[in-house]
């Protein structure tokens, strides 16, 4: 019987949504396409997967849930009556075997259809026993609508019930109601308890933790219980009796000895002896509290009488606190944890276990022998030679110390026998332990006092790290001042020569000869970027073909008769227009003579003809410039349309296909149904 976990119980979903979510994934996780001409076994596994899937779907759901819900005989039996009184243990198990003997009749029904797949004879048959399959494991779930609801509701209570540990020491406070239990609570722990000045404020078992004796330590805090019998107790109550009844804990009793509680004190005293039945095994005490108000040397005669009767004649322990003022609440703390802690230890002592423990133990009880003789250390000889080689070099340094030193004290001199070597130098030496021991409040440890420097002024001062924003470690050099001194030697050799008085004028340092050069050469520097932007072709200005002049269009008609206005009256409108279709023509026919009688131009210079060459395919006159990539090695215009179509008809396939490649797959369906099935929650479904 361990401690359980009720927060990590997996949610319980409606039977709708068990519905929804096996078959969807179902859908998902399983292929959606078979076609009639398959053969017939490949088509049976096709189905039969379906159900085998959907089967197993169930079968795991249902089984999260039978495993992470507690079973009522395997857990401890403090938790096993509180389920009793919480949710009732008949429908508890009820609702847990449903769902059991719902799962086993889906596992049947998938093993009888799967039966029947592998010996179906076409399509049709195998897709409506597919059909029928899955309808009747819905059809099962369906009817454990009212079950798996139930189980949530309960998986939710559980969950915020508190984490309780029935084996840990624990401190448990009961009482009237509102006689202060929730408040002795909040004074020990940091648990949160609602206080209010009313009775059954606390509903449900609440739990803080405190310390004592480096132990951890479980206080439970429990609803108020009345005197009353036991079958006529509420469900509050009898969580109370629950944690009374099987939590091995310390019960501290509460008596509201003022009886502002709305309580006799007469009332209080006798549920004592109601519940005293409970408290068998388990350590008492009882706290009168509320001592603030009323203290217990104001009782009246008959109530002391009472406690004397009930309390003091049993030997029962009694303490006094008030949760308001804090008054004994720590000493009532302390007492409780003490008296538990011996109980538990005499409990243990007692036990069986401890007996087979006892028995394999044995006490080795030592002899005492040369009473009186002194033991001493034994050291090594090679250990001794070491030590002894050590303490000599340590005392030729601090003799030469101390011969240096004597140098500065004004001439006064060490005793020389104290200087000698020689001399028996004693091993102990007094420890900083020591130092402290003699000095007590009055020592401060002082490790800089042990720093060898060679000026003992030097020892307590303080070494910057940070100066000015900057590192001081950068900025170290052991020869600085060395370098300070060669760079000041410099500069007094450069002031002696006169280096800094040598210096020109403004005049002199820019004539006006070497102004009208740089201006110059700055002139020429730009007329040379301009003229190298003008050489690339891609920085060229040019004019748009719809750009407008002032004399308008440029059209034949305005070139003639701006030609017109200089002279050349001549020339006509058509051989502008043939001029105008062959640009080349005009461009290298500069010396050429324009026949003004049939309009024909007679280019004179053959030479001016080789330059502008004509294109074998379109006849054309072009330019000089190189041949497209297109035409180059084209011999003539059939030779260029019988490549055009072979070249399309060797792109027909990806064209037709309309594939880049083989990684370029097509989706036939633009709505698969595994990804429109199911719930749908809030927000567009267009992308899916």
């Amino acid at each position: 019987m361990v401690q359980y976990n009720f927060k990590s119980i997996c949610v319980v979903p409606t039977s709708k949504d068990f519905i929804d979510i096996v078959l969807s994934k179902t859908q998902r996780k399983t292929p959606t396409v078979v076609h009639k001409h398959y053969k017939i076994s490949r088509i049976r596994q096709f189905y039969m997967r379906k159900v085998r899937y959907t089967q197993q779907n169930f079968d795991e759901k249902l089984s999260q849930i039978l495993v992470d819900f507690p079973k009522i005989d395997d857990i401890h039996p403090f938790y096993s009556d509180l389920i009793n009184i919480l949710y009732d243990k008949d429908h508890y198990k009820i609702a847990l075997g449903q769902l059991n003997k719902a799962k086993q009749l889906i596992n049947n029904i998938g093993k009888e259809y799967l039966k029947l797949l592998k010996f179906s004879d076409s399509l049709y048959r195998c897709k409506q026993l597919k059909k029928a399959a899955l309808g009747r494991m819905a059809t099962l779930m369906r009817g454990q609508k009212e079950g798996l609801e139930y189980l949530e509701s309960v998986r939710q209570h559980m969950s915020r019930l508190p984490n309780i540990d029935p084996n840990q020491p624990s401190i448990l406070i009961s009482g009237f109601p509102n006689v202060g239990k929730s408040s002795f609570m909040n004074r020990i722990t940091r648990a949160d308890v609602e206080v209010q000045p009313y009775a059954f404020t606390t509903k449900s078992l609440y739990v803080g933790h405190t310390d004592h004796n480096y132990l951890k330590w479980q206080v439970i805090d429990t609803p108020g219980i009345l005197d009353k019998p036991l079958e006529q107790r509420n469900t509050i109550e009898m969580q109370a009796i629950t944690a009374l009844a099987h939590i091995k804990a310390i019960v501290l009793y509460f008596l509201d000895v003022s009886e502002t509680c709305g309580y006799s004190l007469q009332d209080q005293v006798a549920l004592y002896a109601n519940i005293q039945p409970l408290f068998i095994n388990k350590p008492i005490m009882i706290i009168a509290n509320k001592v603030d108000i009323k203290g217990l040397d104001e009782l009246s005669e008959e109530n002391r009488l009472l406690l004397d009767k009930t309390f003091y004649s049993q030997d029962v322990p009694f303490k006094t606190m008030s949760a308001l003022t804090h008054q004994g609440v720590i000493d009532v703390k302390n007492e409780a944890c003490d008296r538990l802690l011996a109980f538990r230890v005499e409990h243990k002592s007692k036990s069986k276990k401890m007996e087979l423990i006892a028995n394999r133990l044995r006490m080795a009880i030592p002899i005492k022998t040369d009473i009186g003789a002194k033991r001493l250390p034994f050291i090594p000889p090679g250990a001794m030679e070491r030590l002894i080689s050590k303490l000599d070099s340590k005392a030729k340094a601090k003799t030469l110390r101390e011969e240096s030193l004597s140098k500065y004290h004004d001439g006064v001199r060490y005793d020389e026998q104290r200087m000698n070597i020689d001399e028996e130098i004693p091993i102990t030496k007094k420890t900083e332990r020591d130092i402290e021991m003699e000095m007590g409040d009055d020592y401060v440890l002082d490790l800089k006092k042990h720093y060898d420097l060679a000026n003992i002024d030097h020892v307590y001062d303080i070494l910057p790290e940070i100066l000015n924003g900057k590192n001081v470690a950068d900025f170290v050099d052991m020869d600085i001042f060395k370098k300070l001194e060669e760079l000041e030697r410099e500069e007094e050799i450069k002031i002696e020569t006169g280096f800094y008085e040598t210096t020109l004028s403004d005049s002199d340092q820019n004539p006006p000869e070497i102004k009208t050069l740089a201006k110059k050469i700055r002139l020429k520097k730009q007329l040379r970027i301009i003229e190298t932007r003008l050489k690339k072709s891609s920085n060229k200005p040019r004019l748009p073909r719809n750009i407008k002049g002032k004399s308008g269009d440029r059209t034949p008609k305005n070139l003639m008769k701006h030609m017109n206005e200089l002279g050349a009256h001549h020339l006509r409108t058509h051989d502008f227009k043939n001029l105008k279709k062959n640009a080349i023509v005009k461009r290298y026919a500069s010396n050429a003579s324009l026949n003004s009688c049939d309009g024909s131009i007679n280019i004179q210079n053959k030479s001016l003809i080789k330059r502008a060459r004509v294109d074998p395919i379109t006849g054309l006159v072009k330019s000089s410039t190189t041949t497209p990539r297109n035409l180059m090695g084209i011999q003539n215009m059939q030779m260029k349309t019988k490549l055009d179509r072979m070249a399309q008809k060797s792109l027909s396939p990806f064209i037709m296909d309309g594939r880049v490649g083989e990684s370029d797959r097509h989706v036939y369906d633009l709505k698969p149904k595994h990804l429109f099935c199911g719930k749908r929650k809030m927000g567009k479904t267009n992308k899916r």
